[in-house]
């Protein structure tokens, strides 16, 4: 597993900071209450299991239900995007679907998130969707739902993972795992005296103060 940069505060601060410049922190505000579609029960299991693994480790929450909305993170596995236009009232969820399912299409795009954000700036929902295209059919199913979670459980910057995965592989162990550095950055991000969303760059340095030491 090759070691990753030390965690400074300008290296937190390109995690959330977009391909336009901006700082855009975001954690869930609530407890997470997922479903999924378009999976066997096997993988079912798997995609909950990396979840609550993810959720337990920032210490977060999860909840069978959400009061306000049933659930808040759907998931959807699928092998082309049109599939997406015949789901039941997911484009009164997603507005503008059949125009987003285009660009999708247009691009050749194998994965996409939502997210929905409360009166405060915290996640209150997110919509994760899967073309299970050749790339990311050859990819473990616990490979794959360990880094669709990490994604999912803050607001990254759109630029964050474009050039290294948040997942290791330890090639003795023929396994995969969460980052170190990612999992700390996690963990400091939900530490209860953080605030939930931030639009200013100063919010990495209070995050660098919170991460545990080496």
């Amino acid at each position: 597993m090759t070691v990753p940069a030390p965690l400074t505060a300008d290296r937190i601060a390109q995690f959330f900071t977009r391909s336009d410049g901006s700082y855009v922190f975001a954690r869930w505000g609530r407890p997470i209450a997922p479903i999924v579609f378009g999976v066997e029960d096997q993988t079912l299991g798997i995609v909950k299991g990396a979840l609550e693994a993810v959720v337990a480790m920032a210490g977060h929450q999860m909840a069978e239900t959400d009061p306000e909305l049933g659930v808040n993170l759907m998931m959807f596995f699928f092998r082309d995007w049109d599939e997406l236009l015949e789901v039941p009232d997911l484009d009164r969820l997603v507005p503008d679907l059949a125009p987003l399912v285009n660009k999708l299409k247009t691009a050749n795009a194998n994965q996409y998130r939502i997210f929905r954000f409360d009166e405060t700036g915290a996640i209150k929902a997110s919509f994760v969707f899967l073309r299970m295209n050749k790339d990311l059919s050859a990819i473990p199913a616990e490979t794959l739902a360990l880094s669709q979670i990490v994604q999912t459980v803050l607001l990254w910057s759109d630029t964050a993972f474009r050039d290294s995965s948040p997942l290791a592989h330890i090639p003795e162990k023929d396994t995969t795992i969460l980052r170190p550095d990612i999992a700390d950055l996690i963990r400091a991000a939900y530490d209860p005296v953080m605030p939930p969303a931030a639009s200013d760059a100063s919010h990495a340095l209070r995050l660098a103060a919170r991460l545990r030491p080496n």
